[in-house]
């Protein structure tokens, strides 16, 4: 079964569903490659979960810590994918992945409080810790386009008797690197030395090319990670966006019942709802052959585009070892992020997310950020699009 033809990305829908700086925001004939949400339907095993729960009418309360069998489909899940051993009586399904990091900053932070938050990175770090009270301190974690490692050596500088939590984003947003175990070990022997805590986003792990690998913090062990709270979601992987469904676990009780306490899932007032919940278990169980055909489509996808984007001068593209994201550096055009996005969006309709503080803090200045989940025939449509945007600009330097 192809899945991932051309033809089935339904544009008709997208205009009318897809938001947030897609489809549906963006101006009639402008390709948007902006936020990182697929372009195709989720997996049909999902949607059929969802419509055979909806057969009988009821929708009636779920259990205040989630049902039963996501909780156990989750623990048996990341165990099969990652080499995680997580009780599933420290897993609780929640509005979002992004609403699970607001969670644990409410649980863990208090006013004046800091977290260590990588610059770049995603900006939900930094507002989930504002969000709490807190003061997101930032740590410049430059790449070296060589190497194409992380450099993590400031992080201890950065660290002052306020510091409470450092951010882990693994895979990270917007590099689209991993982690090695000796990086793991290094944050984690930091955060053991100064008794922080770790806010661990795996939301992308499950996107990884074949090419490359990935390590959880949970590879150093359990005993090592009982002040490691995780975050996972289903919007990235398998499209449920819109479903607001998300997890939070973790591997200690205290640190699981303050969580708990934090989400207000047992006043009804927090939780996600019963049908993001079957579409997680069903994305978790019955997806195998759909998601491999996934990751295969995205390989293509991810090599073209990096290599059609190297042919551009002056920009450089990074091939990612996880997301469906590319980092492209911009700096050499003499402008900012901003203004070049501006101006490609203006001059040859294609929409792309810009560097800087307000996606990804102020070290991913002179880098856009490019979503390739999409088909391959929109890919090189945007893609040529930037190449024709580029070459109007040098061409009037």
């Amino acid at each position: 079964m192809n899945w991932f033809k051309d033809k089935n990305v339904n544009l008709d829908v997208l205009k009318k569903k897809a938001f947030n700086y897609r489809w549906a925001e963006v101006g009639e004939g402008i390709i948007p490659l902006t936020a990182a949400d697929p372009d195709y339907p989720c997996a049909p095993s999902i949607k059929k979960a969802m419509m055979d729960y909806i057969e009988d009418g009821y929708f009636s309360y779920t259990p205040k810590l989630g049902l039963p069998e996501f909780k156990t489909s989750f623990s048996n899940y990341v165990l099969r994918r990652k080499q995680e051993k997580i009780d599933p009586e420290y897993v609780l399904p929640v509005d979002s992945a992004a609403r699970a990091m607001y969670i644990i900053a409410e649980a863990f932070l208090n006013e004046g409080d800091e977290m260590l938050v990588f610059d770049p990175c995603d900006y939900l770090f930094r507002e989930a810790c504002l969000a709490a009270g807190g003061t997101a301190v930032s740590v410049p974690v430059s790449m070296d386009p060589v190497s194409r490692k992380m450099d993590l050596s400031k992080i201890e500088a950065c660290i002052t008797p306020r510091t409470k939590m450092i951010g882990l984003c693994n895979p990270h947003n917007p590099y689209g690197l991993t982690y090695s175990v000796e990086d793991l070990d290094y944050i984690m022997s930091i955060c053991e030395k100064y008794h922080l805590y770790i806010m661990n986003d795996e939301i992308w792990s499950d996107l990884i090319y074949p090419d490359s690998d990935f390590n959880s913090i949970y590879c150093l062990g359990n005993e090592r990670c009982h002040r490691v709270l995780s975050v996972f979601g289903y919007s990235k992987s398998f499209g449920l966006a819109g479903l607001r469904i998300g997890a939070l676990y973790a591997t200690d009780s205290n640190c699981f019942k303050k969580l708990v306490d934090a989400s207000q899932v047992m006043s009804t007032a927090g939780g996600a709802t019963s049908i993001s919940q079957i579409a997680a278990i069903a994305a978790m169980n019955t997806t195998e052959e759909w998601f491999s055909a996934w990751m295969k489509h995205l390989t293509k996808n991810r090599d073209y585009a990096v290599e059609f984007i190297n042919q551009i001068h002056p920009l450089k593209a990074y091939k990612p070892k996880g997301t469906y994201l590319l980092y492209v550096d911009i700096s050499e055009l003499g402008m900012s992020a901003l203004e070049f996005t501006e101006y490609i969006k203006k001059e040859v309709n294609l929409a792309i997310i810009p560097g800087g503080h307000q996606f990804f803090g102020s070290e991913s200045e002179g880098h856009v950020r490019i979503c390739f989940a999409t088909s391959f025939e929109i890919l090189s449509e945007g893609l040529n699009r930037l190449k024709k945007g580029v070459e109007k600009l040098t061409s009037t330097q």
